[in-house]
């Protein structure tokens, strides 16, 4: 797995023993459900989370380099999906709310995009967010992606339904932008 690093951050894989630095931020309820995703009960559940998602994903642990705190999550978190008609990864991201509004995150996805468009063979990067979370629309368009297509999706973690817009970025937009 690989490790990046930027002028701020480090983003290296997920261990074990950040099960404690995950529930810290993901225990916020401003922080998973705008993502789709229930507030960590515990940190039992934040260990699972990395165990059962990050691990056998691409999905790095953000570090702020300044004081070591685990401040975030960003990486690849499906394998090769081709919904956008090429070869194709999706990007996802977390923060720590007491980090919002700072380009943390901004910041690490540019590093990824860097990555899989020079180091790897990628010829697209997709994303998404649901209706209303701007923060995560602004991550998107700051990093140079644009609007692909909006559908409703099922968001089985809170048990409802809500509109989904996609975003994306090739990598000849990448090399042009």
């Amino acid at each position: 797995m690989v490790q990046l690093e930027t002028d701020r951050l480090l983003l290296r894989p997920f261990r074990e023993e950040d099960a404690a630095g995950l529930y810290a931020y993901a225990c916020h309820p401003e922080v998973g459900p705008p993502a789709g995703w229930k507030p960590h009960d515990d940190e039992d559940e934040s260990l699972w989370v990395i165990r059962e998602i990050f691990l056998p994903s691409d999905t790095l642990a953000v570090v702020r380099k300044a004081d070591g705190r685990l401040i975030g999550s960003a990486g690849f978190v499906g394998k090769h999906r081709a919904e956008l008609g090429t070869p194709s990864e999706e990007v996802g991201y977390s923060l720590a709310r007491d980090c919002w509004g700072q380009g943390y995150i901004t910041e690490a996805v540019e590093a990824i995009l860097l990555h899989a468009f020079t180091r790897q063979d990628y010829r697209a990067i997709w994303a998404a967010y649901y209706d209303g979370n701007m923060r995560s629309k602004r991550v998107m368009a700051r990093c140079g992606m644009t609007y692909r297509l909006s559908r409703v999706e099922e968001v089985a973690q809170l048990g409802e339904t809500r509109l989904a817009h996609y975003y994306a970025i090739t990598r000849e937009e990448w090399q042009r932008g």
